[in-house]
C-alpha cells in the first residue's frame, strides 16, 4: 500500500519522490501498459516514478509483469480510491437520466466505474504528476508538461476543445448557465494526459463541487463520457490556473498528438510533426482488443502499429510472427448499395 507521505516508489520509504507518472491499468491493457512502460523508460528517463492505478482487481497478471521494473509500483490505498469512487457515484445519482439509460443498456452501476480512479492521482504520492491512459506511447521527455506546472496548477496538450459533444451534454439547457459560451470553446480538455499537483482538490473544493452538481447542474455532464466530463467540470468550476499546450505553445512548436494523424513522420522510433518532435501519442478509438489480438499473432492494421511492436517488445520478449491477411481495426464504410443489401436481407429474416 503506498504511504501518500513517506513512499519512494523505487527504493522503498523515504521522502515522498517531488514527480512521476500514473497509469490506469488491468490485464485488459496488459500489451498498452508495457509498451507505455518501456516508452518512457526509453524517452522520458528510466528514474521516473512510475505509479499503476488499478482499473479494478484484474491485475495479477499485469502486477507479476511489472515486478522487473524498480521506478514501478501499484497504487493500493483503498480508503483513496473508495473516496473517488463514492464521489463518483454521489455525482452520477444527481444526473437526471444517466442510471435509467445504463441501466436500460444492461450496465449495473456506475458505467465504467474504475476510468474514475484516474481521479486517485490528486491525493497520491506525487507532489507534481502527469497522468496517462495506457494507449499512449511517450514519444519525448515530460519535461514540458512537468515545467508547465511552474506557472499553472493544470497542463494538457490536445485539441479536444474543438469538440465539445464529448465532454458535456451541449442539449443541456443549463450549459451556459453553467460555463460562459467562450470558456467552453476553449478550456475544453481530454482526459487521456494531464498534469496537477497533489492535493489541488481540497475536501472543501469537493464538497463544494457535489453540492453544485446535486443542486442540478449534474445535468450538463456526458454520461457516455463519465470520468472526462466529471474532470473537465472540476477544473473549469474550481477556476483552476488550466493551460492547454496545444493553445499556449508558439504554432512553430506545437504538435499534434493522435493516433487518426496520418501525416507524422517516424525516425528511430520517434514521430514529429512537421520536423516537431511529439510529445505522445495516444492511440484513441483503437480498442484493447486489438492490441491483444495484435499480441497474439493476428495481423491486425492500425495506424502506426509497428511502432507500437517496437515499444511493446523493447524489453526483449519477441514479436509475434503475425499471420493471415491484414486486417483493418476499421472496416471500410459500407457502400450505399451495401446497406440496401444488408437492409432487405434484415426484412427478410424478419
Amino acid at each position: 500500500m503506498i504511504d501518500n507521505a513517506t513512499t519512494d516508489l523505487a527504493h522503498g520509504p523515504t521522502h515522498a519522490p517531488t514527480k512521476g507518472v500514473y497509469i490506469l491499468a488491468n490485464d485488459v491493457v496488459f500489451d498498452q501498459l508495457l509498451a507505455l512502460i518501456h516508452s518512457l523508460e526509453k524517452n522520458a528517463g528510466t528514474d521516473l516514478p512510475i505509479c499503476v492505478v488499478p482499473y479494478d482487481d484484474n491485475t495479477a497478471r499485469s502486477r507479476a509483469a511489472t515486478e522487473r521494473y524498480s521506478q514501478v509500483q501499484w497504487f493500493d490505498d483503498q480508503a483513496i480510491l473508495t473516496k473517488w469512487e463514492t464521489f463518483a457515484t454521489q455525482i452520477w445519482q444527481a444526473h437526471p437520466s444517466a442510471f435509467d439509460d445504463w441501466q436500460r443498456r444492461g450496465i449495473t452501476g456506475v458505467s465504467r466505474m474504475g476510468m474514475h480512479r484516474r481521479f486517485c492521482c490528486f491525493d497520491g504520492p506525487f507532489e507534481r504528476f502527469i497522468y496517462l491512459d495506457a494507449d499512449i506511447l511517450a514519444m519525448s521527455s515530460l519535461d514540458l508538461l512537468f515545467d508547465s506546472l511552474e506557472t499553472c496548477d493544470f497542463v494538457t496538450y490536445d485539441f479536444q476543445y474543438k469538440d465539445l459533444s464529448h465532454v458535456f451534454d451541449v442539449n443541456a439547457s443549463a450549459l451556459t448557465d453553467v460555463f460562459e459560451r467562450d470558456r467552453l470553446e476553449t478550456e475544453i480538455f481530454c482526459a487521456g494526459l494531464y498534469g496537477s499537483k497533489k492535493g489541488i482538490f481540497t475536501d472543501k473544493m469537493l464538497a463544494d463541487l457535489l453540492n453544485d452538481l446535486q443542486a442540478g447542474e449534474a445535468s450538463i455532464l456526458y454520461y457516455n463520457g463519465p470520468d472526462q466530463s466529471i474532470l473537465n467540470y472540476m477544473v473549469m468550476k474550481s477556476n483552476l490556473k488550466a493551460m492547454n499546450l496545444s493553445r499556449t505553445l508558439p504554432a512553430e512548436h506545437r504538435t499534434g498528438c493522435c493516433v487518426t494523424s496520418d501525416h507524422f513522420q517516424e525516425k528511430d522510433h520517434l514521430l514529429f510533426d512537421h520536423q516537431v518532435q511529439l510529445t505522445y501519442l495516444h492511440y484513441i478509438g483503437v480498442g484493447s482488443k486489438f492490441f491483444k489480438q495484435l499480441c497474439a499473432g493476428q495481423n491486425i492494421t492500425f495506424p502506426y502499429r509497428d511502432l507500437f511492436l517496437y515499444y511493446r517488445y523493447l524489453n526483449g520478449d519477441e514479436q509475434p510472427q503475425l499471420t493471415g491477411k491484414p486486417v483493418d481495426y476499421q472496416p471500410p464504410a459500407l457502400t450505399r448499395w451495401q446497406k440496401l443489401t444488408r437492409k432487405a436481407r434484415q426484412l427478410v429474416s424478419t
